[in-house]
């Protein structure tokens, strides 16, 4: 059964820096999209980035310049690297990747909490 994983968030000050995980049971490579969404409360899940297997990398205008998304499939994690974070970013943030046979599938979230 497949299983991802993430891991990292936490209470972070406003500017601060976090790195989020999200590690896939029976290898990520497979993958051929993964992302990071989240979701805050009160409102709709939206997307942070995405990074498919060649590497290549999109972002959500408000993590462009911040935030950078990374996959090492030969560890079977995905990251995301959240710099000078902002106390709007607090969420649930998972991670999501799409099988290449048509699945998708979601992790069950980390909280990122950003205050003083």
């Amino acid at each position: 059964q497949v299983q991802l994983v993430e891991s990292g968030g936490g209470l972070v000050q406003p500017g601060g820096s976090l790195r989020l995980s999200c590690a896939g049971s029976g290898g990520i490579s497979n993958y051929y999209r993964m992302a990071w969404y989240r979701q805050a409360p009160g409102k709709q899940r939206e997307l942070v980035a995405v990074i498919n297997n060649g590497g290549g990398t999109n972002y959500a205008d408000s993590a462009k310049g911040r935030f950078t998304i990374s996959r090492d499939n030969a560890k079977n994690t995905m990251y995301l690297q959240m710099n000078n974070l902002k106390p709007e970013e607090t969420a649930i943030y998972y991670c999501q990747a799409n099988h290449v046979i048509g699945f998708t599938y979601w992790g069950q979230g980390t909280q990122v909490t950003v205050s003083s």
